[in-house]
């Protein structure tokens, strides 16, 4: 027998039954939206709560969410990662992933239709309906919900200081942010040896659907892989030249390949790297998320 509501004299069906996971650092940077958006699911639903402490409970949480709906509460980090648990348990085939907003990185959900603010977002876990999305997938079983971006050598570095790298740092240990000031006072000292000039354009070969866009002989000034809809993704390439800028070149695939000098790449927030060589495939309509009807 399913239980009853009793406020509200109403029968709950399986969708009624909330697993809510809470990420540690929306608990901390906003307590209150966290607070609202728990009161609004269990209004309107059963919910049981997860406040997992790291990623080993996270994973361990959505593991054990049996039939219950899973909604996350978190930013965009936290998305990526109930995602990407999700696809390498083999998961994302069942219900609907719902998504309450927290955190100051909530680019991903404003892409999706995701609603901004506590109440909006929860109201629509409660009334909203399933949406299927395409998902690319790389050989290591890495996803990505929204953009791949290769920048040119030149720009690792400013791409680490980004916001993956900034979330390692407050997420670092006292030590590492004393030698992080050390190499800083360190830089900040003249040196007697002038300044190497900075790495060239990346030097890649991209493959899309088997066909070379461009090859180890011109030079990368840019990648973007985005997975589009309809089972393909977007790639736009931007070839480095002299004068002019180059026109880029834009295809859809099914599967894109980029190999060859060390490169890192940014998966959505996520830097990774360096690597030789990697595939993205796309997996049409391979995952769901809960969103306004």
């Amino acid at each position: 027998m399913l239980p009853e509501d009793s406020e509200k004299g109403r029968t709950l069906s399986a969708r009624d039954h909330l697993l809510v996971v809470i990420d540690p650092v929306a608990r901390r940077t906003d307590g209150e939206s966290v607070r609202i958006a728990k009161d609004v699911l269990g209004a309107g639903a059963s919910i049981r709560t997860c406040l997992p402490e790291g990623p080993e409970d996270f994973t361990k949480a959505l593991a054990r969410r049996g039939t219950r709906r899973l909604v996350v509460i978190g930013d965009d980090r936290t998305l990526l990662r109930a995602v990407g648990v999700l696809h390498r348990e083999r998961g994302l085939g069942g219900a609907a992933l719902s998504l309450v907003p927290v955190g100051a990185s909530q680019s991903l959900a404003r892409v999706f239709g995701v609603p901004a603010g506590a109440v909006a977002a929860a109201r629509a876990v409660l009334e909203g309906a399933e949406r299927r999305l395409d998902l690319l997938v790389d050989e290591s079983d890495g996803v990505v919900l929204g953009d791949l971006r290769i920048p040119p050598a030149g720009a690792v570095g400013a791409a680490a200081r980004g916001p993956a790298g900034a979330a390692a740092g407050a997420d670092g240990h006292a030590w590492l942010r004393t030698c992080q000031s050390f190499v800083r006072t360190l830089a900040a000292r003249p040196s007697r040896v002038a300044a190497a000039p900075g790495p060239g354009p990346a030097r890649l070969r991209v493959e899309a659907d088997g066909v070379t866009l461009v090859d180890l002989d011109q030079p990368v000034a840019d990648i973007r892989v985005t997975a589009g809809g309809g089972g393909v993704a977007e790639v736009e390439v931007r070839p480095s030249s002299v004068g002019a800028e180059a026109a880029p070149v834009r295809v859809r695939a099914r599967t894109v390949t980029v190999s060859g000098s060390d490169f890192r790449y940014r998966a959505d927030t996520v830097l990774t790297g360096p690597v030789r060589s990697r595939t993205w495939t796309v997996r049409p309509e391979a995952w769901g998320l809960t969103l306004p009807r």
